[in-house]
């Protein structure tokens, strides 16, 4: 095998492992912009501090998986909480208002982080062997083991969103909130379930990105601004188009850095491709055009 295709393959392996957590973080920000019409800017800081949670449970002598499962139960009741306590006595005021208080969110998380954790870079642990896997090792065990977490949770909620009540629920809520409280169901719960499940998401992302890049305050921040790539490019009133958005974006901004721009300019990259989806295809490549009779 020559070299360069060597380094393709590489490339290829790896923007899978990345693309899946960007695909995570864009399906925790569709989740918020079904029930908002809104981006949770706060969303990349709420999973920081989820994995801050998790270090210190860890710290602390806590099993990896028994900290992992405390601390995605425990961002699932803060999103909860920040729901019932913020976003609920607000429906229907402004949007400028809806969006102050996702900025306000995002500060007051990374406020919190830094004073809580100090701004000091942090070894966070994997869950999964050192070392690669296979015999040419292009993709580490971690990356193989993220692609297999990804893949388990897309499952999970496909089939919790499709075959339950509860799940149908949820999407009737998301999707038309009167319809929905005519029928009986319990919108406002039903919202705050959505938030939860997104502040879940988003702590696995966190998780599973803490060993890769080092833990601090700011290490979600690009990881957002990829996942909000990942989501336009899938459809952002999509969520089944969120995994397959964050696989484009990591593959493509890998190949693009390696052969093309360099790696100092792969999140520009990204950025050049969610500006070129809005301009070809503005739902998305997997979302729904809509179209208003008048």
């Amino acid at each position: 095998m020559t070299p360069v295709i060597e380094v393709f393959a590489q490339q290829v392996l790896a923007g899978l492992a990345s693309g899946a957590i960007y695909g995570l973080m864009a399906l925790a920000l569709v989740v918020i912009y079904q029930s908002t019409h809104h981006i949770n800017f706060a969303q990349g800081e709420m999973a920081t501090f989820s994995t801050f949670a998790a270090w210190a449970l860890l710290e602390a002598g806590v099993p990896y998986w028994a900290a992992a499962a405390f601390t995605i139960a425990g961002a699932f009741a803060v999103g909860a909480l920040i729901h019932a306590t913020l976003l609920r006595p607000l429906a229907g005021s402004p949007v400028l208002t809806q969006i102050a208080v996702f900025i306000g969110l995002l500060l007051i998380f990374h406020a919190l982080g830094g004073a809580l954790f100090d701004h000091t870079l942090r070894v966070f642990p994997s869950s999964f062997p050192a070392g690669a896997v296979g015999p040419n090792a292009y993709l580490s065990a971690h990356g193989v083991g993220t692609l297999a977490v990804v893949l388990l949770v897309s499952l999970i909620l496909f089939l919790a969103f499709r075959f339950t009540r509860l799940g149908l629920a949820m999407r009737a809520a998301a999707l038309d909130p009167e319809a929905a409280r005519l029928m009986g169901i319990r919108v406002d719960r039903m919202l705050a379930l959505g938030w939860g499940l997104a502040a879940s998401i988003g702590a696995i992302a966190g998780v599973l990105i803490a060993p890769v890049v080092f833990l601090d305050p700011n290490m979600m921040t690009s990881i957002l601004l990829y996942g909000f790539a990942a989501a336009l490019v899938g459809g952002i009133d999509n969520p089944w188009g969120a995994l397959p958005g964050g696989i484009i974006v990591g593959v493509s901004e890998n190949l693009l850095g390696a052969f093309v721009i360099g790696t100092e300019f792969k999140l520009s990259a990204a950025l050049l491709l969610t500006v070129l989806i809005l301009l070809v295809r503005p739902q998305g490549l997997f979302g729904r055009r809509l179209v208003n009779r008048v």
